[in-house]
């Protein structure tokens, strides 16, 4: 039976500052000037992304689409908030037929999170970023931040924010 601990160590994943565990498994090296960001970036990256059933992935924002793809273990939740303030949730996972997808793209600029659904154990997932994650077009606001924008997404806000 597969772990956290056995995917933890097979995978070399460490700490992620959002929530989870983390390893890059790609960085392109082309690069290039893209429209609306701050000087060069590699045109695509890669992760593998851990998620155990306690913890989330706190809602954050980047300028580029964001593929994720599902590799392992139980159904994982993506909650999204659009600048509308309407709030979305897809399911990655195995079961089609409850409409669980094994990839989905988070727009650039929309505030996410993800968590397993309850009743999992842990998600294994991998995300492409293009063009590629730079930590400079990375922000994790708190829960004060986004309740001033969208106040009628409270309970989401409140409970996928870090204090």
């Amino acid at each position: 039976m597969v772990t956290v601990e056995y995917l933890v160590n097979k995978l070399q994943l460490e700490p992620h500052p959002e929530g989870g565990y983390f390893k890059e498994t790609y960085r392109a090296d082309l690069k290039s000037d893209f429209n609306g960001f701050e000087g060069e970036r590699n045109v695509s990256t890669g992760i593998y992304f851990l998620l155990e059933q306690l913890d989330f992935s706190a809602f954050h924002k980047i300028q580029s689409d964001e593929m994720w793809h599902f590799y392992d273990g139980d159904t994982m939740e993506v909650h999204m908030i659009f600048d509308d303030g309407t709030h979305k949730v897809v399911k990655l996972g195995r079961d089609l037929e409850k409409g669980e997808l094994l990839q989905f793209v988070v727009p650039a600029g929309v505030w996410f999170g993800s968590r397993v659904a309850k009743g999992g154990d842990f998600s294994l997932v991998g995300c492409t970023v293009a063009p590629g994650f730079d930590f400079k077009d990375f922000e994790m606001p708190t829960a004060e931040v986004l309740l001033e924008r969208f106040p009628k997404q409270k309970g989401i806000i409140e409970e996928m924010t870090r204090k």
